[in-house]
Protein backbone atom coordinates (compact mmCIF):
# COMPACT_ATOMS: atom_id res chain seq x y z
CA UNK A 1 0.00 0.00 0.00
CA UNK A 2 1.31 3.46 -0.89
CA UNK A 3 2.67 5.58 1.96
CA UNK A 4 0.75 8.76 1.23
CA UNK A 5 2.22 10.61 4.21
CA UNK A 6 5.79 10.23 2.88
CA UNK A 7 7.69 13.44 2.20
CA UNK A 8 8.32 12.32 -1.39
CA UNK A 9 4.82 11.06 -2.25
CA UNK A 10 2.83 13.14 -4.76
CA UNK A 11 0.04 10.77 -5.83
CA UNK A 12 0.32 11.02 -9.60
CA UNK A 13 3.70 9.51 -10.50
CA UNK A 14 6.61 7.65 -8.83
CA UNK A 15 8.83 9.89 -6.76
CA UNK A 16 11.94 8.62 -8.58
CA UNK A 17 13.76 7.47 -5.46
CA UNK A 18 12.40 3.89 -5.41
CA UNK A 19 10.33 1.83 -7.90
CA UNK A 20 7.84 0.70 -5.24
CA UNK A 21 5.91 2.87 -2.80
CA UNK A 22 5.34 0.76 0.31
CA UNK A 23 6.51 0.27 3.89
CA UNK A 24 9.67 -1.43 2.65
CA UNK A 25 10.94 1.66 0.81
CA UNK A 26 14.41 2.62 2.12
CA UNK A 27 13.71 6.28 1.22
CA UNK A 28 10.48 6.43 3.22
CA UNK A 29 10.33 9.70 5.17
CA UNK A 30 7.17 10.68 7.01
CA UNK A 31 7.26 14.27 8.36
CA UNK A 32 6.20 14.88 11.94
CA UNK A 33 4.78 18.36 11.21
CA UNK A 34 3.81 20.56 8.27
CA UNK A 35 5.35 24.04 8.43
CA UNK A 36 4.52 27.08 6.28
CA UNK A 37 7.05 29.93 5.99
CA UNK A 38 5.77 33.12 4.34
CA UNK A 39 8.49 35.53 3.32
CA UNK A 40 7.72 37.36 0.11
CA UNK A 41 10.50 39.93 -0.29
CA UNK A 42 12.67 41.86 -0.79
CA UNK A 43 15.23 39.66 -2.53
CA UNK A 44 18.07 40.36 -0.11
CA UNK A 45 15.82 39.78 2.88
CA UNK A 46 14.72 36.42 1.43
CA UNK A 47 18.37 35.39 1.07
CA UNK A 48 18.97 36.49 4.67
CA UNK A 49 16.02 34.41 5.87
CA UNK A 50 17.74 31.22 4.73
CA UNK A 51 19.52 31.63 8.07
CA UNK A 52 16.19 30.61 9.63
CA UNK A 53 16.44 27.11 8.20
CA UNK A 54 18.86 25.72 10.80
CA UNK A 55 16.94 26.95 13.88
CA UNK A 56 13.67 25.94 12.21
CA UNK A 57 14.96 22.40 11.74
CA UNK A 58 16.14 22.31 15.36
CA UNK A 59 12.78 23.59 16.60
CA UNK A 60 10.72 21.30 14.35
CA UNK A 61 12.87 18.26 13.55
CA UNK A 62 11.53 16.12 10.74
CA UNK A 63 9.03 18.77 9.59
CA UNK A 64 7.93 19.24 5.99
CA UNK A 65 8.60 22.87 4.98
CA UNK A 66 6.68 24.91 2.40
CA UNK A 67 8.08 28.39 1.65
CA UNK A 68 5.89 30.99 -0.09
CA UNK A 69 7.65 33.94 -1.70
CA UNK A 70 7.27 36.43 -4.53
CA UNK A 71 8.80 35.97 -7.93
CA UNK A 72 11.65 36.05 -8.79
CA UNK A 73 12.87 35.10 -5.28
CA UNK A 74 11.55 31.57 -5.86
CA UNK A 75 14.38 31.03 -8.34
CA UNK A 76 16.86 31.37 -5.48
CA UNK A 77 15.06 28.83 -3.29
CA UNK A 78 14.00 26.08 -5.71
CA UNK A 79 15.97 22.87 -5.33
CA UNK A 80 17.18 23.82 -1.86
CA UNK A 81 17.89 20.59 0.03
CA UNK A 82 16.23 21.86 3.22
CA UNK A 83 13.05 23.27 1.63
CA UNK A 84 10.45 20.70 0.58
CA UNK A 85 8.15 22.93 -1.48
CA UNK A 86 8.49 26.44 -2.91
CA UNK A 87 5.34 28.33 -3.93
CA UNK A 88 4.88 31.87 -5.22
CA UNK A 89 2.12 34.43 -4.92
CA UNK A 90 1.03 33.70 -8.49
CA UNK A 91 -2.61 32.64 -8.64
CA UNK A 92 -1.87 29.02 -9.61
CA UNK A 93 0.40 28.55 -6.61
CA UNK A 94 -2.07 30.27 -4.29
CA UNK A 95 -4.74 27.83 -5.49
CA UNK A 96 -2.35 24.99 -4.64
CA UNK A 97 -1.75 26.53 -1.22
CA UNK A 98 -5.48 26.66 -0.54
CA UNK A 99 -5.58 22.87 -0.76
CA UNK A 100 -3.06 22.50 2.07
CA UNK A 101 -3.18 22.63 5.86
CA UNK A 102 -0.29 23.30 8.24
CA UNK A 103 0.55 22.78 11.87
CA UNK A 104 2.54 26.03 12.11
CA UNK A 105 2.70 29.15 9.91
CA UNK A 106 5.69 31.45 10.25
CA UNK A 107 4.94 34.90 8.78
CA UNK A 108 8.08 37.02 8.37
CA UNK A 109 6.64 39.94 6.38
CA UNK A 110 4.79 42.75 8.09
CA UNK A 111 2.43 43.24 5.17
CA UNK A 112 -1.19 42.87 4.10
CA UNK A 113 -0.06 40.74 1.19
CA UNK A 114 1.59 38.18 3.48
CA UNK A 115 -1.52 38.10 5.64
CA UNK A 116 -3.57 37.60 2.50
CA UNK A 117 -1.44 34.58 1.60
CA UNK A 118 -2.01 33.22 5.11
CA UNK A 119 -5.76 33.70 4.69
CA UNK A 120 -5.72 31.37 1.68
CA UNK A 121 -4.72 28.36 3.79
CA UNK A 122 -5.17 26.92 7.27
CA UNK A 123 -2.68 26.72 10.14
CA UNK A 124 -3.15 25.63 13.75
CA UNK A 125 -0.56 28.08 15.08
CA UNK A 126 0.63 31.38 13.58
CA UNK A 127 3.91 33.00 14.65
CA UNK A 128 5.23 36.32 13.40
CA UNK A 129 2.82 38.90 12.01
CA UNK A 130 -0.85 39.11 11.01
CA UNK A 131 -3.23 41.80 9.79
CA UNK A 132 -6.21 43.00 11.82
CA UNK A 133 -9.14 42.04 9.60
CA UNK A 134 -11.15 45.27 9.82
CA UNK A 135 -8.40 47.90 9.77
CA UNK A 136 -5.58 46.14 7.93
CA UNK A 137 -3.16 47.13 10.71
CA UNK A 138 -0.21 44.76 11.06
CA UNK A 139 0.07 43.24 14.53
CA UNK A 140 2.34 40.70 16.24
CA UNK A 141 0.77 37.24 16.14
CA UNK A 142 2.61 36.18 19.30
CA UNK A 143 4.24 37.97 22.21
CA UNK A 144 7.77 37.09 21.07
CA UNK A 145 7.19 39.05 17.83
CA UNK A 146 6.38 42.25 19.71
CA UNK A 147 9.99 43.45 19.97
CA UNK A 148 10.57 43.35 16.21
CA UNK A 149 7.13 44.84 15.58
CA UNK A 150 7.71 47.74 17.98
CA UNK A 151 11.02 48.70 16.35
CA UNK A 152 9.15 49.48 13.16
CA UNK A 153 7.08 52.05 15.05
CA UNK A 154 9.92 53.98 16.69
CA UNK A 155 12.80 55.42 14.62
CA UNK A 156 14.78 56.33 17.73
CA UNK A 157 14.74 52.72 18.95
CA UNK A 158 15.33 51.27 15.48
CA UNK A 159 18.18 53.59 14.51
CA UNK A 160 20.00 54.20 17.78
CA UNK A 161 18.84 51.94 20.63
CA UNK A 162 18.47 48.49 19.10
CA UNK A 163 21.71 46.59 18.51
CA UNK A 164 20.30 43.23 17.47
CA UNK A 165 20.61 42.14 13.87
CA UNK A 166 17.45 41.72 11.81
CA UNK A 167 17.98 37.96 11.53
CA UNK A 168 18.35 37.62 15.31
CA UNK A 169 15.15 39.61 15.85
CA UNK A 170 13.32 37.46 13.29
CA UNK A 171 14.58 34.21 14.79
CA UNK A 172 13.35 35.30 18.22
CA UNK A 173 10.05 36.62 16.86
CA UNK A 174 9.28 33.25 15.28
CA UNK A 175 10.14 31.41 18.52
CA UNK A 176 12.83 29.32 16.84
CA UNK A 177 14.93 29.04 19.97
CA UNK A 178 17.86 31.06 21.35
CA UNK A 179 19.93 32.95 18.79
CA UNK A 180 22.98 30.88 17.78
CA UNK A 181 24.26 33.02 14.87
CA UNK A 182 23.25 30.40 12.31
CA UNK A 183 24.67 31.55 8.95
CA UNK A 184 22.89 32.00 5.67
CA UNK A 185 22.03 28.71 3.95
CA UNK A 186 21.96 29.10 0.15
CA UNK A 187 24.13 26.35 -1.36
CA UNK A 188 25.17 26.12 -5.00
CA UNK A 189 24.30 22.94 -6.87
CA UNK A 190 27.01 20.88 -8.55
CA UNK A 191 26.66 22.58 -11.94
CA UNK A 192 26.83 26.00 -10.28
CA UNK A 193 29.95 25.02 -8.34
CA UNK A 194 31.61 24.04 -11.61
CA UNK A 195 30.67 27.37 -13.20
CA UNK A 196 31.91 29.21 -10.10
CA UNK A 197 35.27 27.47 -10.30
CA UNK A 198 35.63 28.13 -14.04
CA UNK A 199 34.68 31.77 -13.60
CA UNK A 200 37.06 32.20 -10.67
CA UNK A 201 39.90 30.63 -12.64
CA UNK A 202 39.23 32.88 -15.63
CA UNK A 203 38.87 36.09 -13.65
CA UNK A 204 41.86 35.40 -11.38
CA UNK A 205 44.21 34.44 -14.20
CA UNK A 206 44.42 30.92 -12.77
CA UNK A 207 45.13 32.24 -9.29
CA UNK A 208 47.59 35.04 -10.13
CA UNK A 209 45.17 37.78 -9.01
CA UNK A 210 42.67 38.30 -6.23
CA UNK A 211 39.18 38.94 -7.58
CA UNK A 212 37.25 41.87 -6.09
CA UNK A 213 33.63 42.14 -7.13
CA UNK A 214 31.85 45.48 -6.93
CA UNK A 215 28.08 45.17 -6.70
CA UNK A 216 26.91 48.37 -8.35
CA UNK A 217 23.11 48.20 -8.02
CA UNK A 218 20.34 48.17 -5.46
CA UNK A 219 16.58 47.97 -5.23
CA UNK A 220 14.69 50.85 -6.89
CA UNK A 221 12.75 51.13 -3.62
CA UNK A 222 15.80 52.74 -1.96
CA UNK A 223 17.90 54.07 -4.86
CA UNK A 224 20.40 55.82 -2.61
CA UNK A 225 21.89 52.52 -1.46
CA UNK A 226 24.24 52.61 -4.46
CA UNK A 227 27.19 54.84 -5.30
CA UNK A 228 27.03 57.21 -8.24
CA UNK A 229 28.67 56.27 -11.54
CA UNK A 230 31.51 58.71 -10.78
CA UNK A 231 31.83 57.32 -7.27
CA UNK A 232 32.20 53.79 -8.59
CA UNK A 233 34.80 54.93 -11.12
CA UNK A 234 36.83 56.67 -8.41
CA UNK A 235 36.72 53.55 -6.22
CA UNK A 236 37.84 51.38 -9.14
CA UNK A 237 40.78 53.66 -9.91
CA UNK A 238 41.93 53.37 -6.32
CA UNK A 239 41.66 49.58 -6.37
CA UNK A 240 43.42 49.31 -9.74
CA UNK A 241 46.53 50.90 -8.22
CA UNK A 242 47.16 47.44 -6.71
CA UNK A 243 48.33 45.22 -9.56
CA UNK A 244 47.48 42.06 -7.58
CA UNK A 245 43.74 42.78 -7.84
CA UNK A 246 41.26 42.30 -10.64
CA UNK A 247 37.94 44.13 -10.43
CA UNK A 248 34.66 42.58 -11.59
CA UNK A 249 31.42 44.57 -11.85
CA UNK A 250 28.42 42.63 -10.55
CA UNK A 251 24.71 43.27 -11.01
CA UNK A 252 21.45 42.27 -12.60
CA UNK A 253 19.69 43.10 -15.88
CA UNK A 254 18.88 46.61 -14.70
CA UNK A 255 22.59 47.27 -14.07
CA UNK A 256 24.08 46.18 -17.41
CA UNK A 257 24.12 49.54 -19.21
CA UNK A 258 25.16 51.41 -16.06
CA UNK A 259 28.01 48.94 -15.51
CA UNK A 260 29.26 49.61 -19.06
CA UNK A 261 29.32 53.32 -18.27
CA UNK A 262 31.19 52.67 -15.03
CA UNK A 263 33.70 50.40 -16.79
CA UNK A 264 34.43 52.70 -19.73
CA UNK A 265 38.21 52.87 -20.17
CA UNK A 266 39.00 51.29 -16.78
CA UNK A 267 40.03 47.72 -17.76
CA UNK A 268 37.61 45.89 -15.50
CA UNK A 269 35.63 42.69 -16.03
CA UNK A 270 31.89 42.84 -16.67
CA UNK A 271 30.10 39.85 -15.16
CA UNK A 272 27.02 38.43 -16.94
CA UNK A 273 23.92 40.36 -15.91
CA UNK A 274 21.21 38.74 -18.05
CA UNK A 275 21.44 35.10 -16.90
CA UNK A 276 19.19 35.22 -13.83
CA UNK A 277 19.56 35.36 -10.07
CA UNK A 278 21.25 31.99 -9.63
CA UNK A 279 23.92 32.90 -12.19
CA UNK A 280 24.44 36.16 -10.35
CA UNK A 281 25.01 34.09 -7.22
CA UNK A 282 27.64 32.10 -9.13
CA UNK A 283 29.44 35.33 -10.08
CA UNK A 284 29.44 36.53 -6.48
CA UNK A 285 30.77 33.16 -5.30
CA UNK A 286 33.60 33.39 -7.86
CA UNK A 287 35.00 36.50 -6.14
CA UNK A 288 37.49 36.63 -3.28
CA UNK A 289 35.81 39.74 -1.87
CA UNK A 290 32.81 41.92 -2.66
CA UNK A 291 32.26 45.64 -2.13
CA UNK A 292 28.60 46.59 -2.04
CA UNK A 293 25.89 48.79 -0.65
CA UNK A 294 23.22 47.37 1.65
CA UNK A 295 21.50 45.38 -1.10
CA UNK A 296 20.98 41.91 -2.55
CA UNK A 297 24.68 41.73 -3.40
CA UNK A 298 25.55 42.03 0.30
CA UNK A 299 23.34 39.09 1.24
CA UNK A 300 24.50 36.99 -1.71
CA UNK A 301 28.14 37.54 -0.74
CA UNK A 302 27.53 36.58 2.89
CA UNK A 303 25.62 33.49 1.76
CA UNK A 304 28.68 32.32 -0.20
CA UNK A 305 31.20 33.10 2.56
CA UNK A 306 32.84 35.82 0.46
CA UNK A 307 34.58 38.59 2.38
CA UNK A 308 32.16 41.53 2.23
CA UNK A 309 32.78 45.23 2.70
CA UNK A 310 29.41 46.98 2.77
CA UNK A 311 28.82 50.71 3.00
CA UNK A 312 25.72 52.08 4.72
CA UNK A 313 23.94 55.38 4.20
CA UNK A 314 20.14 55.29 4.41
CA UNK A 315 19.99 51.97 6.30
CA UNK A 316 21.22 50.58 9.62
CA UNK A 317 24.50 48.68 9.66
CA UNK A 318 23.76 47.07 13.02
CA UNK A 319 20.85 45.20 11.45
CA UNK A 320 23.29 43.11 9.36
CA UNK A 321 24.99 40.07 10.86
CA UNK A 322 28.35 39.64 9.09
CA UNK A 323 29.30 36.37 10.87
CA UNK A 324 32.95 37.46 10.88
CA UNK A 325 32.88 37.47 7.06
CA UNK A 326 32.92 41.20 6.49
CA UNK A 327 32.89 44.77 7.76
CA UNK A 328 30.61 47.79 7.57
CA UNK A 329 31.65 51.26 6.41
CA UNK A 330 29.31 54.03 7.55
CA UNK A 331 28.57 57.15 5.54
CA UNK A 332 29.71 60.31 7.26
CA UNK A 333 26.33 61.95 6.57
CA UNK A 334 24.97 63.37 9.82
CA UNK A 335 21.42 62.32 8.91
CA UNK A 336 22.27 58.65 8.42
CA UNK A 337 20.44 56.32 8.90
CA UNK A 338 17.08 57.57 7.70
CA UNK A 339 15.45 54.85 5.55
CA UNK A 340 14.12 57.58 3.24
CA UNK A 341 13.19 56.60 -0.30
CA UNK A 342 13.47 60.18 -1.56
CA UNK A 343 16.14 62.72 -0.62
CA UNK A 344 16.82 66.22 -1.98
CA UNK A 345 20.03 67.02 -0.11
CA UNK A 346 22.76 68.58 -2.21
CA UNK A 347 25.45 66.35 -0.68
CA UNK A 348 24.13 62.78 -0.63
CA UNK A 349 25.09 60.07 1.86
CA UNK A 350 26.70 58.03 -0.92
CA UNK A 351 29.00 60.99 -1.61
CA UNK A 352 30.22 60.83 1.99
CA UNK A 353 31.57 57.28 2.01
CA UNK A 354 35.23 56.96 2.98
CA UNK A 355 36.92 54.99 0.18
CA UNK A 356 40.15 54.75 2.16
CA UNK A 357 38.23 52.88 4.87
CA UNK A 358 36.73 50.59 2.23
CA UNK A 359 40.22 49.82 0.89
CA UNK A 360 41.57 49.13 4.37
CA UNK A 361 38.76 46.74 5.26
CA UNK A 362 39.03 45.06 1.89
CA UNK A 363 42.75 44.36 2.36
CA UNK A 364 42.14 43.24 5.94
CA UNK A 365 39.69 40.66 4.66
CA UNK A 366 41.86 39.48 1.78
CA UNK A 367 44.79 39.00 4.15
CA UNK A 368 42.65 37.04 6.61
CA UNK A 369 41.24 34.89 3.82
CA UNK A 370 44.76 33.68 2.97
CA UNK A 371 44.80 31.59 6.15
CA UNK A 372 41.14 30.79 6.69
CA UNK A 373 39.21 27.62 5.84
CA UNK A 374 35.84 29.32 5.94
CA UNK A 375 35.48 29.59 2.14
CA UNK A 376 33.67 26.73 0.37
Amino acid sequence: MAITSCRHFNGYKPCGLNPRCDHGCPKRDEPTLRILLIHLGALGAVVRSTALLAPLRRRFPGAHLTWVTDRPADALLRGHPRIDRVLTTQEGDILALSALEFDVALVVDKSLKASGVLARTRADLVLGFVAEARTGAILPANEAARELWSLGLDDQKKFFVNRKSEIQLTTEALELGPWKRDPYDLPLNEDEKSRRDRRRAEWSGRGRFRVVGINTGCSPMLPHKKLSVDGHRELIRRLKSDSSLRVVLLGGPEDGERNRRIADGLNVILSPTEEGLRDGLVSVAACDAVITGDSLGLHMALSQSVWTVAWFGPSCAHEIEFYGRGEAVLSRASCSPCWKRVCSKELMCYDQVNFTEIEQKLRQGLAAWETTTIRP
